[in-house]
């Protein structure tokens, strides 16, 4: 039996290897650099300035392929303050043929509405939580066609920059993932966990035509929690319902998700809360809750120069914590994508409670916030040239 499983399976790889065979080496090479203002309710001193305007990123994009195996990869230099260099992806692929490819690397993990679930600068708040747009460090095979489209993955672990054996995570990364934090500033890690030997499994389905079609789509996920101190093992999984209308310049984007985190850390550790960590700096999420989301966009082609294109959108997020005693968490963008040529400008209006990037909570605002918090606002121009 494995003989001829061998068997078939080197037939496939010669097939295909003789559909590539003629293939020249081809290299892309591309990127972005972006600045950044913004204006928010909660800092004094920033509002008696009129805002901040400064380097948001700078970005590397490479893409190369010969006989059938290709490369893609994105390397990010933000400032210091923000986690200073990071690479978002980097993976190899090879396509079986045009409806069948599996990527091995830092990859982006099959989850939800992707490539993102939202229009804004800000991305959703699944975002936050680590479901929108993350990368880990693993194996994904996708199929896709006109009505059915699926990927299963496995992640070994999330980006692994520390090879030791009780190394922390580090928080130089460009999606959140589970890590550790010093909760009482001693210079000594808490609630040191790290994501290992997670699988995901994402199927959508595809109705309508080229004028109107309606994407419905399911997602799961279900890995382990190794925490660094105990070295025992717990568990997290998080499950999805998504769908996405595309309508002429209409298009609309729903997400329903429900997580949860169980480590075994030490008994002192609160397991109410979980540390999550990107660009250089951790807080607490809630380890359970329920994540809503709704993001609807419009689109107005326009000829006024350089400009092509007006795309309008609104986002909204809330994030239902399991524990009652914890105050939820809301946010809303509003705004505008301008087309330019190469320069695409978001103005976003982005509102929050309880949001870690909208307002002063920062360590403690997805988990066992302050009761009352109020709602916060920042005006945010996000400019990119993209090449």
């Amino acid at each position: 039996m494995f003989s001829k499983i061998t068997l078939i399976i080197g037939l496939m790889l010669l097939s295909t290897g003789a559909i590539y065979a003629q293939d020249k080496p081809k290299v892309e090479i591309g990127g972005a650099l972006r600045f950044n203002y913004n204006l928010s309710s909660w800092k004094e001193g920033q509002k008696k300035r009129g805002g901040d305007f400064g380097y948001d990123v700078f970005r590397v994009n490479a893409k190369a392929k010969y006989k059938g195996i290709k490369l893609n990869a994105e390397y990010r230099l933000y400032s210091e303050g923000f986690g200073g260099g990071m690479l978002k992806q980097g993976w190899l692929a090879y396509d079986f043929d045009s409806k069948n490819e599996i990527q091995v690397g830092l990859t982006q993990v099959p989850f939800g509405i992707t490539t993102y679930n939202s229009n804004n600068w800000f991305f959703s708040l699944n975002y936050y939580v680590g479901l929108e747009d993350d990368h880990d460090m693993g194996v994904k095979f996708t199929h896709t066609d006109k009505k059915w489209s699926y990927a299963v993955a496995f992640f070994k672990n999330a980006e692994e920059l520390n090879f030791g054996n009780n190394s922390d995570v580090s928080n130089s990364r460009y999606s959140y993932d589970v890590a550790s934090i010093d909760l009482d500033g001693d210079g000594i890690l808490d609630l040191r966990n790290k994501e290992v030997n997670q699988v995901n499994g994402q199927l959508n389905y595809v109705i309508g035509n080229d004028s109107i079609n309606h994407k419905i789509g399911g997602s799961a996920q279900f890995g382990g929690l190794y925490n660094l101190d105990t070295e025992e093992m717990g568990s997290h999984y998080a499950a999805a319902l998504h769908y996405q209308l595309k309508y002429k310049r209409f298009g609309v984007k729903a997400q329903v998700t429900k997580y949860k985190k169980s480590p075994k850390g030490p008994a002192a550790d609160n397991k109410q809360v979980i540390a999550m960590t990107a660009y250089g700096a951790p807080y607490l999420t809630a380890a359970a809750g329920q994540t809503y989301t709704l993001g609807v966009s419009y689109t107005v082609p326009v000829k006024w120069g350089p400009v092509s294109s007006l795309q309008f959108y609104n986002d909204y997020g809330y994030l239902e914590k399991v524990n009652s005693d914890f105050e939820d968490t809301i946010m809303n963008v509003t705004g505008v994508l301008v087309s330019a040529g190469n320069v695409y400008t978001y103005f976003d209006a982005a509102a929050g409670k309880n949001q870690p990037w909208l307002g002063g909570q920062w360590t403690n605002g997805l988990a066992d916030a302050p009761a009352n918090e109020k709602w916060e606002v920042r005006f945010n121009m996000n400019i990119g040239y993209y090449f």
